[in-house]
């Protein structure tokens, strides 16, 4: 079966023809010559030899050249060689020197008698050469027409590269329209046509090719047992003779020794040449097993042992096989493949990261919305941890995490029908498609979560509103949104579980519509602050002030601050509302101070801003810009809120009394809270709910209660404030028992500042 065949995703399939594409590029545009000629050096460094010892070189040396003390020498000299050669009983005579031209008859005569003597079996040289002389083309040069008619003619000639180095020898050459064979040709006997060129293998050390010098074998002081049987080729190596040539491994070195090499190599067989398409088999099937790699460290292992496997096929096969193999466009496709897959484990890894919660590790939001998409109709589970920020002060940070974790694994254990969702950071989805198993499943699921969870020791009792929405999948957000929706309805609504309806998604419509508009109104002076004043009982005036904002909305109306300000609770924009509020309130301090009414005016705060260290950065900001003492300034806080974290509550007040400014807890009596206990509280007063004071004026237990409260908090040095005062008696009760200050309609009700202004201007002419 094809290896394709096992591609499972796309991505791997177009990698692999990508990365085969790109190396067929680069073979055909002949890129990375230089990293072939690196790796070719490499192998001949790595297999360097000896050379076989039966061709010797009969070297014009410098000994030799001082001998005979001229150039070109005189060719008897050469003639008295080739006899001395020929007595030795050697294979072959080949010379590498030029004959081209003519000398003196006599001596040209004596070469030519010395090469009839040895029966025309002598090889001298032939070759090409620029013309020179500013003229262009080629000119031949052969042996003269004595010389040739007793000897044999090959060619000597030798290419550079275009970097200067010698690489490449000729197997023939055509000379004067003749194909002729090289020099290195005839000596090794190799067959092959004139054009056709081979590697000269640099393996082969030149200093190991055994060599005797001119003088020596043409004056016969040599040993002739010692060059019988063997190949004899003559050129110079006196540097002073400029043959020479730079090549690889060895540097520069005489022209004679590259023949002798080259020679050498054909002695060893015609080397094999692969060209770069042969490559790509094996470097596909090792790019496949790259991409196909499943872990960090497979991968890593893969993009290592590759290439260094494709490296040593090549090298292996010029070692052992004496065959060259272009390998360049092999190890672009291998390498593609790494990079390939390198790129797509960083998308992975990204989009892991897009796709999943940092700090659980759970997938998100975006992980669930993109596994609804097509999903056609689907059900949605939402379940909200109630109390999560009061929970997660008492675990921290790490247990926080790990609670959501024990969760998750509490309703996969209940709930298999797909993966658990962390869509917030108290809230988690997942799919239930099945309605008729959702009453069952969602009962099963509060009943467990009535036995508590063990977290980092501790044993944690949790809470959670659910939530069910059905829909398209078409819009996975709307549904995410109306699942969620669905569980805090549950959670104000103490339902055990409620199910979206369509006038939910109307509701929720208009709620992210006026949630849009509520940015607007604050900037548009639609929301105006009135004030109700709290009257000082034992002095008979307004002392204080409560702001209280309105909308007043452009096309729906009046509207009550228990709609908007949920809503602006729910969706972190309190802290907006409540500062507009601040500042208003300052603003009006400041001008009611200005005409001589030094009155104090409070402000609600929500539970969300008592620990927000950027509402307190603003809140500083405001009473330092402002001219009215901080101390004028009131903040309410809700018993409830007050309580549900008792520390952090403590600790964020602080932060406020630090400022200067008087803490006030609203709606006391409705929460859970002592007044033993209300002491560890930085507060200055307390505002007895509206629910205990209407009627403590002819209701005993009402009475009782609100006299207590009193007495009590006067222990702990706090001011009293009696809210929902309707009646003239009620408020004669409440001077009755020492209460500081009411607050109701019997007062007033809330006024705008200019009218308040009038009404404390009011009551200083009828105090006068």
């Amino acid at each position: 079966m094809p290896i394709f065949s096992y591609c499972r995703d796309h991505w791997r399939l177009g990698a692999l023809l990508g990365a085969l594409a790109l190396g067929i590029a680069t073979g055909f545009a002949g890129v990375g010559v230089s990293a072939e000629r690196v790796l070719q050096e490499l192998g001949w460094r790595l297999r360097g030899e000896a050379a076989g010892g039966t061709l010797h070189i009969v070297e014009i040396d410098a000994r030799s050249a001082a001998a005979v003390d001229r150039w070109p020498w005189p060719r008897s000299h050469h003639a008295r060689l080739i006899g001395e050669l020929r007595r030795a009983g050697v294979a072959s005579i080949s010379f590498d020197v030029d004959f081209s031209s003519y000398s003196t008859p006599a001596e040209d005569q004596a070469l030519a008698d010395a090469l009839a003597a040895a029966g025309g079996e002598v090889v001298l040289p032939t070759f090409r050469q620029r013309a020179g002389g500013g003229r262009e083309g080629w000119t031949d040069s052969i042996p003269i027409a004595p010389l040739r008619e007793h000897s044999i003619a090959a060619s000597v000639n030798i290419q550079p590269d275009g970097d200067g180095y010698v690489r490449r020898a000729p197997i023939g050459t055509i000379t004067q329209g003749a194909p002729r064979p090289s020099l290195a040709a005839m000596i090794a006997g190799q067959a092959g046509s004139a054009g056709r060129d081979f590697p000269i293998d640099f393996a082969i050390d030149p200093d190991s090719i055994p060599r005797h010098s001119f003088i020596d074998i043409r004056d016969g002081a040599f040993d002739p047992a010692e060059l019988a049987g063997k190949h004899i080729m003559v050129g110079a190596t006196a540097v002073e003779m400029g043959d020479r040539y730079v090549v690889p491994v060895h540097g520069v070195i005489p022209g004679v020794v590259v023949q002798a090499l080259a020679t050498e190599t054909l002695m060893r067989g015609l080397p094999g040449e692969a060209g770069w398409p042969l490559a790509l088999m094996p470097a596909l099937l090792l790019a496949w097993l790259v991409i196909r790699a499943r872990s960090h460290n497979s991968l890593a292992l893969a993009a290592m042992a590759a290439p260094a496997i494709m490296v040593g096929i090549a090298l292996a096969s010029q070692v052992a096989l004496n065959w060259y193999i272009e390998i360049i466009p092999a190890l672009v496709v291998v390498l593609a493949a790494v990079a390939a897959a390198a790129a797509m484990r960083l998308v992975t890894a990204a989009r892991r990261r897009l796709l999943h919660d940092a700090e659980t590790g759970l997938p998100n939001r975006l992980a669930l919305e993109d596994a609804l998409r097509g999903a056609g109709d689907a059900g949605l589970v939402a379940a909200k941890i109630v109390d999560f920020d009061k929970i997660a002060a008492g675990l921290g940070a790490t247990g926080a995490i790990e609670l959501i974790l024990r969760i998750r694994d509490r309703i996969a254990h209940l709930d298999r029908s797909g993966s658990v969702h962390r869509v917030e950071d108290r809230v988690l989805c997942w799919r239930s498609d099945d309605e008729a198993e959702l009453d069952h499943s969602l009962t099963t699921l509060r009943a467990a979560m009535l036995h508590p969870l063990e977290v980092r020791g501790r044993r944690v009792d949790v809470t959670l509103a659910l939530g069910y929405a059905r829909g398209h999948a078409d819009d996975p957000d709307k549904l995410v949104a109306n699942a969620v929706f669905a569980a805090e309805r549950a959670r104000s609504s103490g339902e055990a579980w409620h199910v979206h309806q369509a006038r939910d998604g109307e509701e929720v419509e208009r709620e992210l519509s006026l949630l849009g508009e509520l940015d607007e109104a604050i900037s548009g002076g639609q929301l105006e602050v009135l004030y109700q004043p709290k009257l000082d009982i034992a002095k008979g005036r307004v002392a204080s002030v409560e702001a209280l904002v309105r909308w007043h909305h452009p096309t729906r109306g009046f509207l009550r601050p228990d709609v908007f300000i949920p809503l602006a609770e729910r969706n972190d924009r309190i802290t907006g509302l409540t500062l507009h509020v601040l500042e208003q309130t300052l603003a009006d301090l400041a001008r009611w101070h200005a005409a001589g009414y030094p009155i104090n005016g409070a402000v609600n705060v929500s539970a969300k801003l008592l620990s927000s260290a950027p509402f307190i950065a603003e809140l500083r900001n405001l009473i330092g810009q402002s001219p009215v003492d901080a101390g004028h300034l009131v903040l309410e806080v809700t018993e409830s809120a007050a309580m549900d974290d008792p520390q952090a509550a403590a600790a964020a007040l602080r932060s406020f009394r630090d400022l200067g400014i008087a803490i006030s807890m609203d709606d006391y009596g409705t929460g859970q809270s002592t007044l033993s206990y209300l002491k560890q509280l930085p507060i200055n007063e307390l505002k007895i709910d509206r629910s205990f004071v209407q009627h403590a004026h002819r209701n005993s237990a009402d009475a009782v209660l609100v006299r207590s409260t009193v007495d009590l908090a006067h222990e702990l040095g706090l001011k009293v404030v009696a809210e929902g005062v309707e009646e003239p008696e009620c408020l004669a009760y409440l001077r009755s028992i020492g209460c500081d200050m009411a607050q109701g309609y019997l007062i007033s009700h809330p006024l705008s500042a200019s009218d308040l202004l009038e009404l404390l201007g009011r009551e200083m002419v009828a105090a006068a």
